[in-house]
């Protein structure tokens, strides 16, 4: 069943207990009110004509007769004066039925050896109360009486008005329940449409956001959740292509060796060294494609509070054993900053070994580190600097294609929340600059 009709069952059902329950007691309350009625007036007029049989001296027809012209019956209301001979006297209000005429009803009700109760008449149930009075040797029964169907006729119609009223309700409810469902649910209905169009070739549908609610955080969470697949799934491609990129060029050196191998053995020992450094190449290619791997993890960083000049110390010392070149300290940055000294240093020693790489034996290279601006939100920059032939073009710089080096080091600086930069004028040397906030 789907959620909407589930939602629009729930409500209809809790609105129609509630409504239930209003119609049973308002219905019990009437009932109970009218019969409540009905019973006191009975026991009123009986009394009434028991004082004044009392008080007056006569004939019991006559006094019967006098004592029902001062009354006025309510409504479905009728008095008899029922003799054991003769006609019956009878006071009415409102009533077609002629109860004085149905002589079986009148005998059912004098017989009886109480003093009030119901029957059954053509016109429906006849509540009737009696008093047995006696006079100058003649006797006869005063009865009055209610004809139920009349008297809770308002009650019934009242009823029959609030069920219409409710059903009206109900139907009401139901189309009210039906739209504001749908209208809570379209963001549910987004994200599974979303979740039924996204295939691992498109990661790029979103939903949009609006209000403040659980659904709309539903679909945030979905949204983050769609990011970070399709990060996943980026990174997976990215692997990919460098792996195949990076590691074809190895196997293919090793290959075409192994298939010339001949028999002599200081050629094989030859094709072994040339093998083994290839394989040392293509384990560090590895490394360093899961290096860049590992830069989207959240775990990729360990920032700790550093010093800076002994951080810069530490880096200088170990950049002085890449190559025979001059090595410049210019600048030591001073105070402290959170970052990941590991990184850092793998970043710049990555930077150095590219300077090394481009520049002759004995030509110089520079590194140094500095902080600009304010203690709380200022800029930590370290940079190498070589004489070498420059950067042609800087657009392929980070590239992968050119190799895997520069990627790394731009991972490791947007990681930390900053960048890279370079300036560079051919033929007169580069300078990188790695800044990552303090």
């Amino acid at each position: 069943m789907p959620a909407r009709v589930k939602i629009m069952c729930w409500l209809l059902g809790l609105m129609t207990l509630v409504l239930a329950t209003v119609v049973v007691v308002v219905w019990r309350f009437l009932f109970v009110d009218a019969d409540d009625r009905m019973n006191r007036a009975l026991e009123q007029e009986t009394t009434e004509f028991s004082a004044y049989a009392e008080t007056h001296a006569g004939e019991v027809r006559a006094v019967a007769q006098a004592h029902m012209g001062l009354q006025y019956p309510d409504e479905y209301e009728a008095h008899l004066a029922v003799p054991r001979v003769g006609s019956v006297l009878v006071q009415r209000s409102n009533v077609t039925y002629a109860v004085e005429n149905d002589r079986a009803v009148l005998n059912t009700i004098t017989a009886s050896g109480a003093s009030w109760g119901v029957t059954s008449t053509p016109a429906g149930p006849f509540r009737w109360a009696k008093v047995h009075a006696v006079s100058a040797g003649s006797d006869m029964w005063f009865v009055t009486g209610y004809f139920e169907d009349g008297v809770l006729a308002p009650v019934h119609s009242t009823v029959r008005v609030l069920v219409l009223v409710s059903l009206a309700g109900l139907l009401i409810a139901a189309l009210i329940a039906w739209f504001v469902a749908g209208v809570i649910l379209a963001p549910v209905r987004m994200v599974r449409q979303a979740a039924a169009e996204i295939t691992e070739d498109d990661l790029t549908r979103r939903i949009p956001l609006s209000g403040n609610d659980d659904v709309a955080a539903l679909a945030q969470q979905f949204n983050s959740m769609l990011d970070r697949l399709d990060r996943s799934f980026r990174l997976q491609r990215q692997f990919l292509d460098d792996a195949s990129h990076e590691l074809r060029t190895p196997i293919t050196i090793v290959r075409g060796h192994l298939e010339l191998l001949g028999d002599d053995p200081a050629e094989r020992a030859e094709v072994v060294r040339l093998c083994t450094d290839e394989l040392d190449r293509m384990a560090r290619l590895v490394e360093d494609l899961l290096l860049l791997v590992k830069a989207e993890r959240p775990d990729f960083l360990r920032p700790v509070v550093t010093s800076l000049p002994e951080l810069t110390s530490d880096i200088d010392a170990k950049l002085r054993a890449l190559g025979d070149r001059r090595w410049v300290l210019e600048s030591i940055a001073e105070g402290e900053a959170v970052l990941d000294p590991q990184r850092v240093t793998q970043a710049l020693v990555q930077l150095a070994s590219n300077a090394v790489r481009h520049t002759p034996a004995g030509s110089t290279i520079r590194f140094g580190s500095s902080v600009d601006g304010v203690v709380s939100c200022g800029v930590v920059s370290f940079w190498i600097a070589d004489s070498g032939p420059g950067v042609r073009d800087e657009t392929l710089l980070f590239s992968r294609s050119t190799g895997l080096g520069l990627p790394i080091v731009k991972a490791i600086a947007e990681a930390h929340g900053g960048t890279v930069r370079v300036r560079s004028v051919p033929e007169e040397g580069a300078t990188f600059v790695v800044e990552v906030p303090r």
